[in-house]
């Protein structure tokens, strides 16, 4: 009962910005209270992002007053985005609304009662009697647990179309009165956007054929709770994110992925297409360095990192739609998607081209 990706669409949000443009806007921000520019100015170079798309133009941003209005932004352009995702994704995939059977959403940068997928039902034309699943809380892992998810609901239900979305909209997220490295690193990395996938169960063939998944897996680090996160003030999500998440990885990832595959009679080097989150000059540098892989095996992460910058969840979702449009690997190889986020944990899904 192979689940098979049948279409992935990514998005940007609509205003796109040059990097020193972002620091800019920030960084006047900041001095306000007390903060320092030449660090900000620091540690958003070390981020190796160029350029970014925001939600709203650059010189509303200082104009928001808090969680409620950011929040309310949130939900409007969540779901404005988060519709053109889903039809983008099922027009590729040769499918229509009424053929999804399993809405699952996902983000962490605002919150909706009724949820952003509910929203989207009438306005898509999705079925009534539609399942939707709205998670939060899993950050910059979830595009890759998504999958997993879905994979898993499609091998009990292999007749089913399930899609994930995921929209985040992290430059709502921004702290002008916290000067913490954390908030100055976050704010120099984070950007804006939206990805869907189209997943058909073993019996369902869709008409756009991608990869088929073979395996997913997931791992929780003990003790690393403290990691990365949200804390929850007065102006909204303030980011918690650790220095020690890299050593996190070095420490872990290797010997995961390695058992992992080794579980299915592969190695690394049988890897063809490493799909994998770009969560930061430092953790790639890592990945690459433990999983002794080729100085070219993360071009597509680099380079989404550089001209989006980090799009927490959605970005593992653009890799993987360059990967099927610029490198599709030979038919039958296999492939690894992996993610990691808060927690502080792993998502694995191996694929088969």
């Amino acid at each position: 009962m192979t689940t098979r990706i049948a279409a992935v669409h990514g998005l940007h949000a609509p205003h796109r910005y040059p990097q020193q443009a972002i620091t800019d806007m920030i960084a006047a921000g900041f001095q306000r209270n007390g903060g320092d520019r030449r660090l900000l100015e620091t540690l958003h170079r070390s981020t190796r992002v160029r350029t970014r798309h925001l939600v709203l133009p650059l010189e509303r941003y200082p104009d928001l007053t808090g969680f409620q209005e950011t929040n309310d932004v949130f939900i409007r352009q969540a779901t404005a985005l988060g519709a053109r995702a889903v039809d983008g994704a099922l027009r590729a995939a040769g499918l229509r609304p009424a053929d999804v059977d399993l809405l699952m959403f996902t983000s962490v940068t605002g919150l909706a009662t009724p949820s952003v997928d509910a929203r989207l039902v009438q306005r898509l034309g999705l079925r009534p009697d539609v399942r939707r699943l709205p998670v939060f809380g899993l950050g910059c892992v979830a595009g890759a647990a998504g999958i997993a998810r879905l994979h898993d609901y499609l091998r009990g239900r292999p007749e089913d179309v399930a899609v994930l979305l995921s929209v985040e909209l992290c430059s709502l997220t921004f702290q002008a009165t916290d000067a913490s490295p954390a908030n100055m690193i976050a704010s120099g990395l984070f950007g804006d956007g939206a990805a869907a996938v189209v997943a058909c169960g073993g019996q369902r063939v869709p008409a756009a054929e991608g990869p088929a998944v073979v395996a997913t897996r997931s791992r929780m680090y003990p003790d690393t709770e403290h990691a990365m996160g949200w804390e929850i003030g007065d102006f909204g999500l303030r980011v918690v994110l650790d220095p020690s998440v890299p050593d996190v990885v070095r420490h872990h990832l290797a010997d995961d992925v390695r058992a992992f595959l080794r579980d299915h009679g592969l190695k690394p080097d049988d890897v063809t297409a490493w799909v994998c989150h770009p969560g930061g000059p430092k953790i790639l540098n890592t990945v690459t360095e433990v999983l002794g892989l080729a100085p070219d095996a993360l071009d597509l992460t680099w380079r989404h990192l550089a001209e989006a910058g980090n799009l927490s969840s959605s970005s593992v979702l653009h890799v993987l739609r360059d990967t099927l449009a610029e490198r599709r690997p030979p038919p039958g190889s296999p492939g690894l998607l992996l993610a990691m986020g808060p927690g502080f944990c792993c998502e694995l899904v191996l694929l088969r081209w």
